[in-house]
């Protein structure tokens, strides 16, 4: 049959071949979802909160996004944005911190991977921080921790809630111990905050983990998750090769850290706006909203 293969399309005389037009989508109108693999419209995954609506995972969001969900609009009035790491260790591997944290800075319009700021809810005023993961896996350094205290330090001078947001790979390396001097310092504020009576709620988010899991993000008053969130110390392929045993079903999960007692609730994205409201009011009443 290769005679048939040689076959072409017959054209009137003179007339001029006309290339193949090729369909061109522009980038950014559609999304995969990392679980079910269901393509969807990035405009109607952004009207779901960058929830898929076919299994219901719960991506993961940047921090601007975040803030726009759990406060009122244009309420939200940030501090502490021109802090940035010196790079006290001066640390270098294959490549040198310095130049990490200048790429990082290009690529997300913030100088590290946390937002802090004083915002309203539903007319109730509250100091909130939320994790920015996609900053060099929302890693926890010196300007972290402070950032971190600052939230806790306002809701304590201002008697009004606390509420941070964790998405998180730890402890940042490059900086070593003090990184983890910053476990024990934002820990510390919390007990003052525990003293006074002034709420501080902790949202877990996928992934929580490391240094960041170890110390503020589980020593809430009231402690969140949304559904299905990696939340623990050490991951769970480390935790195997260690242990060298197979680990449960949904090990380090939210709904497994529930059953457990680790967490208060497992709140879907689109409730927990609500959810942090009806909080405000219940542990409110040392606050002065």
């Amino acid at each position: 049959m290769s005679w048939f293969d040689d076959l072409k399309t017959p054209r009137f005389k003179g007339e001029k071949s006309v290339p193949a037009r090729v369909a061109k989508i522009p980038e950014g109108l559609w999304g995969k979802c990392p679980s079910c693999g269901e393509i969807i419209q990035t405009r109607q995954l952004q009207e779901n909160l960058s929830v898929c609506a076919e299994c219901d995972h719960h991506l993961r969001i940047p921090a601007n996004e975040r803030v726009a969900i759990l406060s009122d609009d244009g309420t939200f009035e940030p501090y502490g944005e021109q802090f940035k790491s010196n790079d006290p260790l001066q640390f270098d591997d294959q490549k040198p911190y310095k130049d990490r944290l200048s790429q990082a800075i290009k690529s997300h319009k913030i100088n590290d991977a946390f937002i802090a700021g004083k915002a309203k809810l539903e007319g109730l005023s509250f100091h909130l921080g939320v994790f920015e993961f996609k900053f060099m896996g929302g890693s926890m350094g010196v300007v972290v921790g402070e950032k971190v205290t600052m939230v806790l330090e306002g809701a304590l001078t201002d008697k009004v809630p606390a509420v941070v947001v964790s998405a998180s790979g730890g402890a940042r390396m490059q900086e070593g111990i003090l990184s983890l001097m910053q476990m024990a310092k934002t820990s510390a504020v919390i007990q003052r905050l525990r003293e006074e009576g002034i709420p501080y709620i902790s949202i877990l988010t996928d992934p929580t983990t490391g240094g960041v899991a170890a110390s503020f993000a589980m020593l809430g008053d009231v402690i969140f998750a949304e559904p299905k969130a990696l939340i623990g110390f050490a991951g769970p392929r480390v935790i195997e090769q260690t242990i060298r045993q197979k680990l449960p079903e949904g090990f380090q999960r939210s709904e497994f850290l529930l059953k457990h007692g680790f967490i208060d609730r497992i709140v879907h994205r689109k409730n927990l706006k609500s959810e942090l409201h009806q909080t405000f009011l219940r542990l409110g009443n040392r606050c002065k909203f």
